[in-house]
């Protein structure tokens, strides 16, 4: 069977779903893998490593793609698939995307829909990506403010430590937590969930919320946050707002799945800021998590506060992130591998398979699509 890697068209997509490394493995497994040239360049993989790797490199998504039974791709490929293939990928696919699939007769598998048990964890693409998103907003964060981080002792005098705020404590929250503590900050973070505060506190930062009966239910049983009704947010507010008035960065990390992100940080909290302060606003795909924030730019507010809205933020460490997605889609592929039949076999009642596949023999199978 042959699987193709496409090149990546999305602007600001620098990832790719496979890597050399993934390739040799996939290569094992009997497949011929066909890689579109300059596929990895972005993520820092040139051609010659996949050739070296095994793979057949082709000068177009078409030539990819012919005679492939098996497409892995970020996104959603802009290039006509062959009816049959199967296409693993993070899709985002609503129901007329979905409906697409089924009328082209392309077996898609959305890896975003992946459920949170143990069983998945290894093929988790969006804990993946989320951890290395925390990471890197601190590290921008950091490059952004233009004080120390930690506290500098010189002999010119002191510098404090940076004061930083996480909201949210999911995968990116956590991880935010971690290298905002390795990076010498004081740390504090919020979450809705009644499982974070723990969290929070293991990791050495201290918790801020506001908590009540309705945010003792505020996990779903995948793991999730929850929507919250409006007057809890509001009431979440009046806690957090005087709390980021001292704060030197705020990352925002908070998303329920399936909808817009929270508004967590309203304007006036941002007009009480101190000048020079920073928001990082990992929410910005979803709408973000602070008004003041512009989805794809940085800018600057009128009392001095810089918002960095970049969105897509593992593509902003591509290789990491390309070499973390592409063993997920690699395990993914390989726990439903027929050794026998060199094929993948995807049982329908398989608790994964049927959170992540949209379509199979021409219709749309998925619950949330059907």
């Amino acid at each position: 069977m042959r699987l193709a890697v496409l090149k990546e068209r999305r602007a600001g997509e620098t990832r790719v779903a496979a890597t050399p490394e993934t390739v040799k493995k996939l290569r094992s497994m009997g497949l011929d893998v066909a890689v579109e040239q300059g596929a990895g360049l972005a993520s820092g993989f040139p051609d010659s490593e996949y050739a070296a790797a095994g793979a057949e490199m082709e000068p177009d998504a078409a030539a990819a793609l012919a005679g492939a039974g098996i497409v892995f791709a970020v996104r959603a490929p802009e290039a006509p698939l062959p009816r049959g293939t199967m296409l693993i990928a993070t899709l985002g696919a609503d129901a007329d995307a979905t409906r697409r699939y089924a009328e082209a007769g392309v077996e898609a598998a959305s890896m975003e829909l992946l459920p949170r048990i143990t069983r998945a964890q290894s093929m988790d693409v969006l804990s993946s990506q989320a951890n290395l998103a925390g990471y890197r907003a601190v590290v921008e964060g950091a490059a952004a403010f233009d004080r120390g981080f930690p506290m500098l002792m010189t002999a010119a005098g002191t510098v404090p430590a940076a004061n930083v705020f996480v909201m949210g404590a999911g995968v990116a929250g956590l991880q935010a937590i971690a290298t905002a503590r390795r990076l010498g900050g004081r740390v504090s973070a919020t979450d809705v969930r009644p499982a974070a505060k723990e969290e929070i506190k293991s990791l050495g930062a201290s918790f801020v919320g506001y908590e009540d009966e309705e945010s003792r239910q505020a996990q779903t049983a995948g793991g999730y946050a929850k929507q919250l009704s409006a007057e809890f947010y509001a009431k979440q507010a009046e806690v957090v707002a005087a709390h980021i008035a001292k704060q030197d960065v705020v990352v925002c990390t908070a998303l329920v799945q399936g909808r817009k992100a929270p508004t967590l940080v309203t304007k006036a909290m941002v007009a009480n800021m101190k000048p020079g302060s920073v928001i990082v606003d990992i929410a910005s795909d979803a709408g973000g998590n602070c008004e003041e924030t512009r989805p794809g730019e940085m800018h600057v507010t009128e009392n001095g506060v810089k918002v960095l809205g970049w969105t897509n933020w593992p593509a902003r460490i591509p290789a990491a992130a390309s070499a973390l997605y592409a063993r997920n889609l690699l395990t993914f592929l390989s726990t439903f591998w027929d050794k026998e039949a060199n094929a993948p076999k995807l049982p329908p009642e398989d608790e994964i398979v049927q959170g992540v596949t949209l379509t199979r023999g021409g219709a749309v199978v998925h619950k949330n699509f059907a």
